[in-house]
């Protein structure tokens, strides 16, 4: 499981670092991979795939990668606490929709789900 977990992480950094990058790669841009749960390597495919980016910096996938991160956390246990109140422990669509419903910071999501 750890040598899974090891080459995925360095495929990962491999392709943050640059094919064909020799030496290892910064000690930063290793922290930086393990901090964040999304793979980077992805989050930056992602990116690329939109035409109007040219450019994107390491630390802009990173920060990326983590701000979706938090934003799937908080709308997750906001969906979660009206499992509670329905006493269940399994989100539905309904839970989300109520979340997405009483923060004005989910505004911009509402009728994405319908």
């Amino acid at each position: 499981m750890a040598a899974a977990a090891a080459s995925g992480l360095a495929a990962e950094l491999e392709g943050l670092h640059g094919e064909g990058a020799t030496g290892p790669p910064p000690p930063a841009l290793v922290a930086a991979a393990r901090m964040a749960r999304l793979p980077l390597a992805r989050v930056k495919a992602l990116v690329k795939a939109d035409p109007d980016v040219t450019l994107a910096g390491q630390e802009a996938i990173f920060v990326l990668a983590r701000a979706t991160e938090l934003f799937v956390e908080t709308i997750a246990k906001d969906a979660y606490s009206y499992a509670q109140q329905g006493k269940r422990k399994t989100l539905q669509r309904k839970d989300l929709d109520n979340a997405i419903e009483a923060a004005d910071e989910f505004a911009f999501l509402e009728g994405t789900l319908d």
